[in-house]
């Protein structure tokens, strides 16, 4: 392995896996300004980015951002992280509700390369569209990745539908109801596992592979099955060391591979990651050939739609 090739992917997949469970002992961050309620119409954000959708580009790694109300106050931008079962936020967020972190009432969060124990907050609601959480814990933490103040899990998304529109910078979330997708769209079925994780079946090049969509993740990562069964002789990588949602780091091997096949959509990333990670051992996905989808992929589609009553992505490329 060449060494000097070496590099640093930063808070690679931040949400995946959050979860949670009381723990002993945690700690939060320093606080900022607070926000004023406005309508959605009218948000405005002061960060570089799009306002809520962004799409992959040669230069940038597309993210989704959902504008989150917290006892109606905000919004808040959240990266919506479908690899994620529970909901977090920053210490900032937490301030600006005037909320004081509760360290008799912490947890453990779960990330891709292992966890952490943390303090928590309880709110009386947290909304975006029609997806509503009523009295909920949420743990603070560290860094959601592109200047987002927390993170959106799948929980309360069963019944749901959420629209990405990476084109037109746009997010909805609502109530499913039950439409097939449209004739440009790609329909994909869905098996849950764990809960809200989205798992779908794919291909990268000829080699199946069980695929999460992870729309919290920079960038794809595999497990080393897939490496193995992709790679006969592995050989000279690219070295990456990856970070999630807690602050533990874990390596990956970098490789040239063939595009990722979805239904009948294949999608170029040229390269891909591969790591024994805390992530896919937590879920029992170690022994066959196993995918986290993030955003270099996903953010290479003109829309993406995910409706968790029919159990469907709709997919539409993008010309």
């Amino acid at each position: 392995m060449n060494r000097k090739e070496s590099s640093v992917i930063a808070a690679l997949i931040a949400g995946a896996s959050l979860a949670f469970w009381p723990a002993l002992s945690g700690a939060s961050q320093a606080p900022a300004a607070a926000r004023d309620g406005v309508e959605l119409e009218e948000i405005i954000i002061s960060a570089p980015e799009p306002r809520y959708v962004a799409p992959t580009k040669r230069d940038k790694i597309g993210r989704i951002w959902a504008p989150v109300y917290i006892n109606e106050q905000g919004p808040f931008r959240l990266v919506l992280d479908t690899g994620a079962s529970h909901t977090g936020i920053r210490a900032s967020v937490a301030e600006a509700l005037n909320i004081r972190p509760n360290r008799a009432e912490q947890v453990r969060v779960r990330g891709v390369t292992g966890t952490n124990v943390v303090s928590t907050i309880r709110v009386d609601s947290l909304v975006m569209g029609d997806m509503t959480l009523k009295g909920k814990k949420l743990p603070i933490i560290t860094d959601p990745l592109g200047g987002a103040e927390g993170i959106l899990g799948s929980e309360g998304m069963e019944g749901k539908r959420i629209y990405i529109d990476f084109i037109n910078d746009f997010i909805r979330i609502n109530h499913s109801r039950g439409e097939p997708a449209a004739p440009s769209f790609i329909t994909i079925p869905i098996t849950f596992m764990r809960g809200n994780l989205l798992t779908i079946d794919a291909r990268i090049g000829r080699v199946p592979v069980k695929a999460i969509i992870d729309t919290g993740g920079e960038v794809t990562i595999a497990n080393f099955a897939a490496r193995d069964a992709l790679i006969r002789n592995p050989w000279n990588p690219v070295l990456d060391m990856i970070a999630g949602a807690t602050t533990d780091v874990q390596p990956a091997e970098r490789y040239p591979t063939p595009p990722i096949v979805i239904g009948n959509i294949a999608i170029n990333t040229t390269r891909t990651s591969f790591g024994d990670l805390h992530i896919f051992q937590h879920w029992d996905l170690t022994d066959e050939p196993a995918i986290l989808i993030g955003m270099d992929a996903l953010g290479l589609l003109d829309t993406l739609i995910i409706d968790y009553q029919r159990a469907e992505l709709h997919l539409k490329m993008r010309t």
